[in-house]
């Protein structure tokens, strides 16, 4: 008999049954959902950390939903001990006056014109919980400095506090930060694939592909909607800060596994980034020490997007209007960063032949070049990695 373990996390208690998406029996319960027909439980998959609920009718007293006797589990009707469901929202853990400054804020944000996807509330908190007097523009230096992060996240602060200041009318200078230069890493394709591969969920494993084959920021792709896909054609129409709206050729193979996830919702990722980064983090953890593979561990999900940056600007020959193009970067300097970053080896080339046009005219389909010619066969070269979908 499987030993219950309590989430410490969550507040939840395993129950019984199987993730409707993966099949795992590692579920947990995540509260309750109030219906117009009643209370629902909601459970939620600890390894691809899909949430469902199911359909029959919690009978509970609405006025004490919050400590009640859960009747149900995944496989029908089983008496629980009675537990105490704690629903924690976004500010809950800041002081009443932080929680409210951020609330006037939020709305403040929203009256001038700012996207509601904007980071400065999410920083302006971060800032809260560290201690800061947000009322205070010292207190939020010294914060800042003391926090160990890099320089460029500093600045992020430094913009959001700067925005809460203008709204408050509150004089301060802020503090000097420089933004680091640095490269990103670039890993091999392989150890990408590696990572899908590993994917137990057939909504994250499609999710890696389509950051794959896009180059799309992990906000972009988490943001498409079934309508933004027209045949093999993925239309970019919410972009994140600083890039363009775009449209960008796919494969066959992300078509065919963005079909088969469920169609419950009009997104085609219905999860929000923060379970699915904890969900992938599982996955490339898992991955990494049964390859016994530590590079697999620096893989974040913006590095797939570096990846293919890199490798289009190798392939382009450093065409940078088009590698701008394809990240959808709105200022040039941002794409000089891929230029010149990978080399190819001598054994990363794949080579086909043909005798005939036919032959000739299928080769330069599939992203062959031609190379020379011996004995009347001529030669047509590909590196390993290129895919017919990157340009």
């Amino acid at each position: 008999m499987p030993v219950q373990r309590v989430n410490k996390q969550r507040g939840g208690e395993v129950a019984s049954g199987e993730c409707s998406q993966c099949h795992s029996k590692r579920i947990w319960k995540d509260g309750l959902r109030e219906t117009n027909k009643g209370l629902v439980q909601r459970f939620i998959c600890r390894e691809c950390w899909y949430r469902f609920s199911l359909t029959t009718v919690l009978s509970v007293n609405r006025q004490n939903s919050r400590s009640c006797q859960v009747c149900v589990t995944s496989q029908g009707a089983k008496n629980l001990a009675s537990a105490t469901e704690t629903k924690t929202v976004a500010g809950d853990d800041l002081n009443e006056e932080a929680n409210g400054l951020v609330t006037q804020f939020m709305a403040w944000l929203e009256k001038e014109g700012y996207p509601r996807q904007t980071q400065y509330p999410s920083n302006l908190k971060t800032m809260a919980r560290l201690g800061a007097n947000l009322l205070d523009p010292e207190s939020v230096k010294e914060v800042l400095g003391r926090h160990k992060v890099k320089s460029g996240t500093k600045m992020q602060y430094m913009h959001a506090y700067s925005l809460f200041a203008k709204m408050l009318r509150i004089s301060w200078e802020p503090p000097r930060y420089r933004q680091e230069e640095t490269l990103p890493f670039i890993p091999d394709e392989k150890e990408l694939d590696a990572i899908i591969a590993g994917c137990r969920s057939r909504r994250m494993a499609a999710y890696l592909q389509c950051l794959k084959e896009t180059f799309a920021d992990p906000g972009e792709v988490l943001g498409l909607k079934r309508i933004d896909v027209s045949g093999n054609i993925i239309t970019i129409n919410r972009p994140v800060k600083g890039h363009l709206p775009r449209q960008i050729s796919v494969s066959n193979r992300l078509i065919a596994m963005m079909d088969v996830l469920p169609k419950e919702s009009e997104r085609i990722f219905p999860i929000t980034y923060r379970n699915l980064f904890s969900c992938y983090a599982k996955v490339r953890g898992r991955v990494a020490e049964m390859q016994k593979n530590e590079r697999i561990r620096k893989i974040q999900l913006r590095t797939f997007r570096h990846w293919g940056a890199a490798w289009m600007a190798h392939y382009t020959n450093g065409n940078v209007l088009k590698v701008k193009q394809r990240l959808g970067h709105k200022r040039v300097e941002n794409t000089m960063k891929y230029i010149g970053m990978v080399t190819i080896r001598d054994d990363e080339f794949e080579v086909a032949t043909a005798t005939n046009v036919e032959e000739a005219k299928k080769n330069l389909e599939a992203g062959y070049t031609y190379s020379t010619e011996m004995n009347g066969v001529k030669l047509f070269t590909r590196p390993k990695r290129f895919s017919p979908y990157v340009y």
